[in-house]
């Protein structure tokens, strides 16, 4: 199937190839994803994938996403530096925190959103986790400041839903709107 994907997340390369899915193209949206004064979560990642696939303007249907790693109502997008993330891994640790993302299709004018909320805990990090975590400059460019295929997979005690979607793209509902190219 031909579609443009609008990312310049490797990972979610790396997510539809295990599904058997090449994009034709590849094709960074470049938005303000500044989220507005008091907009929901929920709202904020539906809005950010939907207006993702309609900056990107080409003959072949898009395909977007957002995720947000969501601790209480606050959105915790990727870390500015290391001490942004180290106050991310310590406001999640010991607590449930969830992953939403939101995954569009644009195909000719028309638009099609889905979001998926995934619940996560996150153990307490001690110190040296901490340190270590941080020195390893894995928390780059990651929302919520962790990878949970990476390193930080030793801080998860408990998950429901879908991992997929906590790695950047969940494959599910990805398939199920890309199966809507004619």
């Amino acid at each position: 199937m031909d579609f443009v994907l609008a990312s310049a997340s490797p990972r979610r390369v790396e997510l539809l190839a295990q599904i058997g899915i090449t994009p034709t193209k590849i094709i960074p949206a470049n938005i303000d994803e500044t989220p507005h004064k008091h907009e929901p979560p929920r709202n904020y990642v539906l809005r950010m994938a939907s207006e993702k696939a309609s900056a990107i303007t080409d003959d072949l249907p898009i395909l977007a996403a957002d995720t947000s790693v969501i601790c209480g109502q606050r959105i915790l997008g990727k870390p500015e530096n290391a001490d942004d993330a180290r106050k991310m891994l310590m406001a999640l640790g010991g607590r449930r925190h969830v992953v939403i993302s939101a995954v569009s299709i644009k195909i000719g004018e028309r638009i099609e959103t889905r979001a998926v909320e995934t619940k996560i805990k996150m153990k307490r990090l001690s110190p040296a986790e901490l340190d270590a975590y941080i020195a390893s400059n894995e928390w780059q460019g990651k929302a919520g400041g962790y990878a949970i295929q990476g390193l930080a997979a030793a801080f998860i005690t408990w998950i429901q839903g879908s991992y997929s979607n906590v790695v950047g793209l969940p494959l599910a509902e990805t398939s199920t709107l890309l199966g809507r190219i004619k």
